[in-house]
C-alpha cells in the first residue's frame, strides 16, 4: 500500500480522530448543567464520571484483540457509531446512578475507538517511516477545541439534550461518510511484519511488556491532566473564579487549542529535538502551566496556565502510544493506551474526590505532580526513547 493509498488513508483516520474529539469535547462541556439537573455532589458526579473509566478500561484490552481479528478499520467504524449514539445519553437522566450507568456505554465507546484507530495510526506510521503520530492527536485536540467552542457559544440557548443529540446526527453522519472509506483501504503491512517469521520484532516479551507499561505509565501521568482538565477545568473557572458560564467552557477551548497547535508541530518538534527531549520538556512545561491554572487568582491567568498546560502535554501521549505500538503491535498500543486513558478517565472521579476533601484548585495541583513524574520517567529511559 503506497502512495496516494497512504495519504487517503492519512486523511481518513484523521477525520475519526477529530470527531472523537468533538463528540468528547462537546459532552464535557456540558458537565455543570448535567450535574445540577442530576443534583449531584462533587463526589457523586465523581463516582458517575467512574462509568466512562470503568467502561473505557473494560473494553480496550478487548478492542486489542478485536483488531488482531477482525481489522482496526472495521472495528474503528463500529466503535464510531457507538459512540455517537452513546453521547445523547447522559442529558437524559436525573439521578448520578443513572449518569453513571449511561456513561459505562459511553466510555466503553470511547476507549475502543480511541484503541482502534491508534493502531490504524500506527501502522500508518511504521508504514511512512515518519514521527506523524502527533499529527493524528492534532487532529483529536482541534476537534476538541471546535466541539467546546460550540458549547460555549450555544450553553446559554440550547439545552443539554438538543446539543448532545446534535452531536449523535452530525456523529453518524461523519462515520458514515469516513467509515465508508476506511473500510476501501487495506491497512499497511509494517516494515516489521515483512521480516521473516523467526524475528522477534514487535513479540511481546517480558522485556518488551516491560518497556511498554514504562510507556503506558508516562502516558497515564499525562492524560490524566488532560481529563482533569476536561471535566473539572470548567468548573474551577465557574466556581472558584466566578465566572459566567460562557467563560468557563471557553476554559477548555484555550486548552484543546493550545494541544493542537502543539501537536500541529509536533512531527516537526520530533524529528529536531528527538523523543527524550520532547518528553522531558513537555512535562515540565506542563507542571508549569498547571501550577498557576490552579492557583491563579484572576481568571486570566488561569486561561493562560491552562494554555501553557496544554502546549506542555501536547506530544508526550502520542511518542509514548506510538513507542507501545512499535515495539508490540496492537497489543502495545491496547495496553499502553490502557494505561493512559485509564490516568484520563480516572482523573476526574479523584479530582473530584480531592475537591471535597480540599479544594478544587488543591485538586488540580495533582495534574502539576504527575505531569512531573512524567518528565522524570522520560529522562530516565531516555536510552529507549531517544
Amino acid at each position: 500500500m503506497r502512495g496516494n493509498n497512504l495519504t487517503r488513508l492519512r486523511v481518513v483516520l484523521t477525520v475519526f480522530f477529530a470527531l472523537d474529539g468533538f463528540v468528547f469535547a462537546g459532552w464535557v462541556v456540558r458537565i455543570p448543567a448535567i450535574k445540577e439537573q442530576a443534583g449531584a455532589s462533587s463526589s457523586a458526579l465523581g463516582l458517575a464520571l467512574l462509568g466512562v473509566s470503568v467502561g473505557a478500561v473494560i473494553t480496550m484490552m478487548l478492542t486489542g484483540r478485536l483488531c488482531r481479528l477482525y481489522g482496526s478499520h472495521p472495528v474503528t467504524v463500529v466503535c464510531g457509531v457507538l459512540l455517537s449514539l452513546s453521547v445523547s445519553l447522559p442529558p437524559l437522566t436525573h439521578s448520578a446512578a443513572a449518569l453513571g450507568a449511561v456513561l459505562l456505554i459511553f466510555g466503553a465507546a470511547y476507549g475502543g475507538i480511541n484503541v482502534a484507530f491508534n493502531s490504524a495510526a500506527v501502522d500508518l506510521v511504521a508504514a511512512l517511516n515518519r514521527p506523524i503520530m502527533p499529527s493524528f492527536h492534532a487532529a483529536f485536540s482541534l476537534g476538541g477545541m471546535i466541539g467546546a467552542g460550540l458549547g460555549a457559544l450555544i450553553a446559554g440557548s440550547v439545552s443539554p439534550t438538543h446539543h448532545l443529540l446534535g452531536l449523535t446526527v452530525i456523529g453518524l453522519i461523519v462515520t458514515a461518510v469516513a467509515g465508508r472509506a476506511l473500510l476501501r483501504l487495506q491497512p499497511p503491512v509494517p516494515p516489521s511484519e515483512r521480516r521473516p517469521k523467526d524475528s522477534t520484532s514487535q513479540r511481546l516479551t517480558p522485556r518488551t511488556r516491560g518497556l511498554v507499561i514504562v510507556f503506558g505509565l508516562i502516558a497515564l501521568c499525562t492524560a490524566y491532566g488532560e481529563g482533569a482538565l476536561a471535566d473539572w477545568g470548567a468548573l474551577h473557572l465557574e466556581q472558584d473564579l466566578n465566572t459566567a458560564p460562557g467563560v468557563a467552557a471557553a476554559g477548555y477551548s484555550c486548552f484543546a487549542l493550545a494541544m493542537t497547535l502543539g501537536r500541529a508541530t509536533g512531527t516537526t518538534l520530533l524529528e529536531r529535538l528527538g523523543r527524550t527531549r520532547t518528553l522531558v520538556a513537555g512535562g515540565a512545561t506542563a507542571a508549569v502551566g498547571m501550577l498557576l491554572g490552579a492557583l491563579a487568582p484572576s481568571v486570566w491567568a488561569a486561561l493562560l496556565g491552562f494554555a501553557i498546560t496544554g502546549i506542555g502535554l501536547a506530544n508526550i501521549f502520542p511518542v509514548a502510544v506510538e513507542r507501545a505500538g512499535a515495539l508490540a503491535g496492537a497489543s502495545g498500543v491496547a495496553i499502553a493506551s490502557t494505561f493512559g486513558y485509564t490516568g484520563m478517565l480516572l482523573g476526574p472521579p479523584a479530582i473530584g474526590f480531592m475537591a471535597d476533601w480540599f479544594t478544587l484548585p488543591t485538586a488540580l495541583t495533582s495534574v502539576a505532580l504527575l505531569a512531573g513524574v512524567a518528565a522524570v520517567i522520560g529522562f530516565t529511559t531516555r536510552r529507549v526513547v531517544t
